[in-house]
């Protein structure tokens, strides 16, 4: 392995970090989707009380994860974030909303009444989760899409990457990218359940109804996603051979898995602390499966990442122009470029160690009736 692919494969093992801990953080959308599951007023606002502390967090997440791509892979960041203009823009939307919503939900003066925040929370809480898991399904079974490096040089239209008019819209009428995406919804919503059994003091009775919810959403969830992973399996991938040809592979994604065993495990391993979190939550009266299912998600999420990168893998398959598919090696930075932004990646670390620190300041004792007493803090 030269210096030059051992440096992509450390930032695509970045990229990975990154992303499992996003689709973690993404219970704060999962919950904002229940703040109308049959719900008291109170109890909505303990529950957008305690999402409230947490959702800068996924924002910071998002905006880590999309610079990564940008120091280490410019040609998937130019292609997907500025071709499939519309699906990003609708993502970012739906975030924008939720800031909005967060900010001036119950500030004093505000015109249009708390519920109007509430619906753009519940906008974002649904397609924010739906519409990210489908722009991860496209690295997967890809989208339509031609690049050309000599578009650069034109005057006229200086533009690297051409995709289809529907601007990766294209990408939710894909069945296979719509299953993953609305399989991460019903993650979220079983996580955000988990999370406020953890986060919330309330009654019994409040604590009945979110466990019934992890059971709910978390059996829903495991259908979709051993769905999801059987099409997975069975389906083709294209792959780069020594030459840098993209070539077809049959069930190229549980290849890579039995070639790189190490990540089946984590795969594995990943899948079973989801389901004992679910189990915890739904079964038992412990109040710590968050944590089970984060750390199994962010396992489940990583391998994912893997298997989608890893081994001359084409990560964002081109559906329509398969020699656009793009791969580790031809859509990196420079070698200069790669070992100089290496020293800049070591604040990540220091990006996750913020997510922990402001998780237990902001968690220390809980989410009680109290806090939505006169005087404190409210969102």
């Amino acid at each position: 392995m030269t210096e030059l692919q051992m440096f992509q494969a450390y930032w695509w093992l970045l990229i990975a970090v990154l992303g499992a801990v996003l689709v973690f953080m993404l219970f704060v959308q999962g919950g904002q989707s229940m703040l109308y599951c049959r719900m008291s007023n109170d109890e909505r606002q303990m529950m957008v009380n305690s999402l409230g502390r947490k959702w800068e967090l996924t924002f910071t997440t998002l905006v880590v994860f999309g610079g990564a791509f940008f120091a280490s892979f410019p040609l998937f960041y130019s292609t997907s974030f500025g071709g499939a203009y519309w699906l990003w823009m609708s993502i970012l939307i739906s975030f924008v909303l939720q800031a909005v919503s967060y900010e001036y939900r119950r500030k004093r003066g505000n015109l249009y009444g708390t519920r109007t925040y509430d619906i753009f929370l519940l906008i974002n809480g649904f397609f924010g989760c739906v519409l990210l898991g489908v722009a991860v399904g496209m690295m997967f079974f890809g989208g339509d899409f031609e690049i050309s490096r000599a578009s650069l040089l034109d005057a006229g239209s200086p533009v690297i990457s051409r995709w289809a008019p529907t601007r990766g819209l294209e990408a939710i009428a894909s069945w296979q990218c719509l299953l993953l995406g609305i399989a991460v919804y019903f993650l979220a919503r079983t996580q955000a359940a988990l999370y406020f059994i953890n986060n919330i003091r309330h009654d019994d009775e409040f604590e009945r109804h979110m466990r019934r919810k992890v059971l709910v959403n978390g059996l829903i969830f495991a259908v979709l996603f051993v769905a999801w992973v059987i099409v997975l399996f069975l389906a083709d991938g294209k792959q780069a051979t020594s030459d840098g040809t993209i070539v077809n592979v049959p069930n190229l994604y549980l290849h890579n898995y039995l070639e790189m065993w190490g990540w089946l495990v984590a795969f594995l391993l990943g899948v079973l602390l989801v389901l004992c979190g679910i189990a915890a939550g739904a079964f038992t009266r412990d109040r710590k499966g968050i944590w089970m299912s984060g750390i199994g998600t962010v396992l489940v999420v990583m391998s994912l990442f893997a298997v989608a990168g890893y081994n001359g893998t084409c990560y964002l398959p081109s559906n329509t122009h398969p020699q656009s598919s793009l791969t580790l090696a031809n859509s990196s930075s420079s070698l200069y470029t790669l070992r100089t932004m290496s020293w800049v990646s070591l604040f990540i670390p220091v990006v996750i160690l913020y997510i922990a620190y402001v998780w237990r300041k902001m968690n220390h004792g809980g989410i009680t009736p109290k806090d939505i007493e006169d005087g404190a803090h409210q969102y």
